[in-house]
This record gives C-alpha cells, sequence and structure tokens, in this order.
C-alpha cells in the first residue's frame, strides 16, 4: 500500500506507506545481521594481510605518541610543529586509543596494539559502513537487508577495498563518513524531508567530519546543496536556499575555525603533506586515473551495474529518489580521486569511499529491480549482475595475490632497516646527537633516537616547497648547507630525482656504509665523513652491515614484513 506526499521535486515522490507499529524494529535486525555477516567476510579478508601496516600511517602514530604526551604537533621529541599529518579526525581516534590504553602501550598475544587498535578501528567503520548502507535502503526498497548484503559480499570481494580498509591509515573514517552522509539524504530525499532541518545539520557535520579526516573529503560538503539544487522548484526556492544556507554553516564556521588554528600553528592553510607532493590543478592526464580506476573493477561490471542503476532512475518511486542520494557523494568522490595525483602506495588507495557508495548504490539499485517485474526479469537481472560481477572478482584474483604476498612498504620493513638499523650505526661508530635523513618516515620515528628528518618533504617544510617547485638545487642546498645530517639513506627515486647520488653524496663529504643492489632500488647508506673518527669503527660497521643489512632485505625480497617486536619505542636495536 503506497501513497504520494508532496516533495519538493517536480513530480510527487511515492513513499511506502506508515508501516504497523513494531515493525521498523523487526526490519532492523535483518539489516543488523547482513550487516555483521558482510563484517565478517570484511575481516576476513582484511586478515588475510596479516600484522601488515603501511609505513605512512606510522607517521600519524609517532604524532598521536607525541601529543598525547605532551610535546605537542611534533613527530618526535625536540621537532618543531609541522603538519606533517592529513588526517586530524583519524589521528584523534588515535589519540582517543592512546590516552585510554588501548593504543601503543602493550601487545596482545604477541601482537603489538599499534596493529590490533586501528585495525579494531577499520573493522567497527565496516560494520557502520553496512549499517548506513541498510540506513539508506530502508525505506526505498522493501529487503534492505539484501541490499545490505549486496554490498558487504561486494566490498568483501575488493582487494583495494579491504586492503586500505586495515591499512592503518585514515580510509575507514573517511569512507564511513561519505556512507553516512548518503544514508542521511537518501532517507531525507525518500521522506519528503530534504527541507527539513536536521538532514542539513546532519549533512554539515559529516561533511566536516570527511573534510578533518582527508582534505579531499571537504568535496563532500556541496553533496546536501546540490541534491537541493535538483529537487527545487519555484515555489519552493527560498525554503531551499536557507536550508542549503544551514547546512553550509554548520560545515563553514567550524571549518574556517580549523583552518585559522592550522595557520597559527602551522603557517600553512593547507598540510604540509599537500605541499611535499605537489598536487597539481586538475588536467585531462589526471582524470584519466578514473578511467583505470574503472578499468580495475571491470568494463563488463561497471556497464551492467550503471545500465541496472539506469533502469531504476528511469522510473520514479522511493528506489530513485535514494539512489540519487546515493550518486551524487559517489560522483564527487570519483571526480575528486580523478583529481588527485596518482598515489605511490598503488592499488587505488584513495578509492575506498567510491568502493562503499558504489556498493550501495549497485545494492540498491538490484534488489530494486529483483522486487518488482516480471520473474523473467528478475531472474535475467540477477544472472547478469552476478555473472559481471564474477567476472570482475575473476579479474582482480591475480592483483590480490600480489599484494598479499608484497602488501606496500610495511612498517615493520621499515622498523628494521631504517629505525633499528641507523640506531646500531650510531652506537657502532660512536655517534652522538646524531641525525638520521631517510624518505622513509614511520617506522622510524616510533623506533629510532636520533634527529630523524625526512627526505620526502612530509614533515620538512622546506623540502616540502622545494619539491612543490621542483627545485632540486634547492632541496639539495638545503640539505647540505642547513641540515647536514649526520647518516643518510636515500633510494631509487628519492635518489636520482632530488640528485643525491653515490658521486654527489661523495662529493658533499659522505663515505658509504652500504650499497643497495639494483633490485632493491640502487639504495645506499651514507654518514657524514667528518663525523667518523676512527677508520677501525667504520671498518667494522661496513663488515656488520653487509652481513645484517644483507639480511633484511633478502628476508624482505622473500616476501617478510619484518618483525616489529610487541612494543615499538625510540632507542630499539636489532635483537
Amino acid at each position: 500500500m503506497t501513497q504520494a506526499i508532496p516533495h519538493p521535486a517536480a513530480e510527487p515522490v511515492v513513499v511506502a506507506a506508515r508501516p504497523p507499529a513494531g515493525a521498523p524494529r523487526r526490519r532492523r535486525l535483518p539489516d543488523v545481521l547482513a550487516a555483521l555477516a558482510g563484517t565478517a567476510l570484511i575481516g576476513r579478508q582484511g586478515a588475510r594481510l596479516g600484522q601488515w601496516m603501511v609505513d605512512d600511517a606510522a607517521i600519524t602514530f609517532a604524532y598521536a605518541r607525541s601529543i598525547d604526551e605532551g610535546l605537542g604537533p611534533v613527530q618526535q621529541a625536540g621537532a618543531p610543529p609541522v603538519e606533517g599529518y592529513s588526517n586530524p579526525a583519524w589521528l584523534a581516534l588515535l589519540l582517543v586509543g592512546r590516552r585510554l590504553g588501548l593504543f601503543d602501550h602493550r601487545a596482545y598475544a604477541g601482537v603489538p596494539d599499534l596493529v590490533l587498535y586501528p585495525k579494531l578501528l577499520g573493522l567497527l567503520c565496516a560494520f557502520g559502513i553496512l549499517l548506513c548502507v541498510g540506513l539508506a535502503a530502508r525505506r526505498a526498497v522493501r529487503h534492505s537487508w539484501a541490499v545490505t548484503a549486496v554490498a558487504g559480499t561486494l566490498l568483501a570481494a575488493n582487494v583495494s577495498f579491504t586492503a586500505w580498509m586495515f591499512s592503518g591509515l585514515e580510509n575507514p573514517l573517511y569512507a564511513l563518513a561519505a556512507t553516512a552522509l548518503a544514508a542521511v539524504l537518501a532517507r531525507a530525499a525518500v521522506g519528503g524531508g530534504l527541507l527539513r532541518r536536521e538532514p542539513a545539520v546532519a549533512a554539515g557535520l559529516l561533511a566536516l567530519a570527511a573534510a578533518l579526516t582527508r582534505p579531499d573529503g571537504a568535496v563532500l560538503a556541496a553533496v546536501h546543496p546540490l541534491l537541493l539544487l535538483l529537487h527545487v522548484t519555484r515555489a519552493r526556492l527560498l525554503p531551499s536556499l536557507r536550508v542549503a544556507a544551514l547546512g553550509a554553516g554548520v560545515f563553514l564556521l567550524p571549518y574556517a575555525g580549523f583552518l585559522a588554528w592550522r595557520y597559527a600553528t602551522f603557517g600553512r592553510l593547507v598540510p604540509n603533506t599537500a605541499v611535499a607532493k605537489a598536487q597539481e590543478p586538475p588536467t585531462l592526464e589526471l582524470f584519466a586515473g578514473t578511467g583505470a580506476l574503472l578499468a580495475f573493477a571491470g568494463w563488463t561490471a561497471v556497464l551492467v551495474c550503471a545500465g541496472v542503476t539506469g533502469a531504476v532512475l528511469g522510473r520514479p518511486g522511493p528506489a530513485r529518489a535514494a539512489l540519487g542520494a546515493v550518486l551524487l557523494p559517489l560522483a564527487l568522490t570519483l571526480a575528486s580521486f580523478g583529481v588527485l595525483k596518482p598515489d605511490w602506495m598503488g592499488l587505488y588507495r584513495f578509492a575506498t569511499p567510491v568502493w562503499a557508495l558504489a556498493a550501495c548504490a549497485v545494492g540498491v539499485a538490484t534488489v530494486a529491480l529483483l522486487e518488482r517485474g516480471p520473474v523473467r526479469a528478475r531472474a535475467l537481472t540477477a544472472v547478469t549482475v552476478c555473472g559481471a560481477l564474477l567476472l570482475a572478482w575473476g579479474g582482480q584474483r591475480e592483483r590480490a595475490a600480489e599484494f598479499r604476498a608484497h602488501p606496500t612498504l610495511p612498517m615493520c620493513v621499515v622498523v628494521d632497516r631504517y629505525g633499528v638499523t641507523f640506531n646500531e650505526y650510531a652506537d657502532r661508530l660512536g655517534l652522538k646527537d646524531a641525525s638520521f635523513l631517510t624518505p622513509d618516515l614511520g617506522g622510524t620515528l616510533l623506533t629510532s633516537d636520533l634527529v630523524v628528518q625526512d627526505l620526502a618533504g612530509l614533515t620538512e617544510p622546506d623540502l616540502a616547497d622545494a619539491f612543490a617547485a621542483g627545485d632540486m638545487a634547492a632541496l639539495r642546498a638545503h640539505v647540505f648547507g642547513t641540515l647536514r645530517p649526520t647518516l643518510v639513506h636515500a633510494h631509487g627515486y628519492w635518489a636520482t630525482y632530488p640528485g643525491l647520488t653515490p658521486r654527489r653524496m661523495t662529493a658533499e663529504g659522505y663515505l658509504p656504509l652500504y650499497a643497495e643492489s639494483s633490485r632493491h632500488g640502487d639504495g645506499g647508506d651514507w654518514v657524514r665523513a667528518d663525523a667518523v673518527r676512527d677508520p677501525g669503527r667504520l671498518a667494522a660497521t661496513r663488515a656488520w652491515a653487509r652481513r645484517e643489512v644483507g639480511r633484511i632485505l633478502r628476508a624482505q625480497e622473500a616476501g617478510r614484513r619484518g618483525d616489529c617486536g610487541e612494543v615499538l619505542r625510540p632507542g630499539q636495536r636489532l635483537s
């Protein structure tokens, strides 16, 4: 039984009649069970990566430690304040965990809580995402639990989604904020409540959460105003403007306050990380990344899902209204992904909210079609969608196996190779108050008792400016003239692009400690010649490096991800 209600769109939106008392609770239970089952599937896939944490996540871990210990937003004790992270909302969750004794304190069954706590947050966010999917679908289709089940299966089968949900980075929180925004607006769109204050305030707050989780999350602030624009009529123009202004104010006022604090604290309006990565204005070449993302998803699956979605959008009704509210943030996050400079971490790290919103849209569209029409049409829809998605899953299996065998720069590899190893170098060479320049920062900060300097520029503003300007002469002048590090490691891109080649290092007065082979990136470990007073110590340290560093690199080549130990603290040494 349905009834039409007035709606700001040009045509009425049809919604389900109010169910009898007790029905909402009975509908919520299957949604929750489906969300739990989907979360279990996603968690199982994430568990296949073991204790892997990507090293960049550990940079935020180090900032959480410093802030909780009263040192302020610095990478380590004695360092100046630099915004070497781009995820303050995620940082806040890590801070809460550390203050509660759940993070960066101990190990459970031999697994450090530095690994367990972020992975638990990822699992909770996965559950929240699936609950939001069910919430978005509840007024649009009769079987919202089926939408949740479809979305959970799709996300569990997507190696890009599962990998970055459990990487230690902010991806889970960003995806949750985006999906929650879609759910709030989908319910409002179906129920004719887009002109109410509550959805506007909720949309503003969720967009704020997204913007504080990742800088590009600010794009979601446009979702609510754009959705109002799509539904506005001349008679409702003034109320729509008022509601849009309310939602915009809820987002803009606190976000402007945050930007003012950022500028007062760090002297920049954007994170130092964004400057170091030299993000460029949008170009057609950058948008090619969107095509690569769709190819990864599988063109057959993309076209079939687009067809199913188009079929639902072609007929007025609650499913169409809800789907429009999901597709709008999906389109904006997809465009944001295309604008962002390609990321070295691989496997489409910035696409996590895209996958979550796409799974929600596909679930709503598929279930809406399966709930109506002749039996043959329903069967054809089910077979076509399942076949296309199975093809996409098959196409991703090889990439998934490759990533599990050699995931992006594990934190524990950096702990072993740079943090602990360079601590040993300093001891064996008798270096006092030594500094260490390296492009691999996270695990190093957690375990080094040296003064760490970031060759990648994420926590070094002068180097970030040099990378942004493409001025490698200025970068070298700052490295060798101002920083003058005692110890240096550079490899691959970080040796060739800045010009820290063996010839340059030798000319600047550095002596080699260990030279990596070409298969390890043509890297090298160096010590400043005037810091070494005992040639015997230098020879012994080189012999030690050939044995121990060679062992670490061989283990890494074999697919081992390092052994962090149970607790990471500055001053750790090789066991």
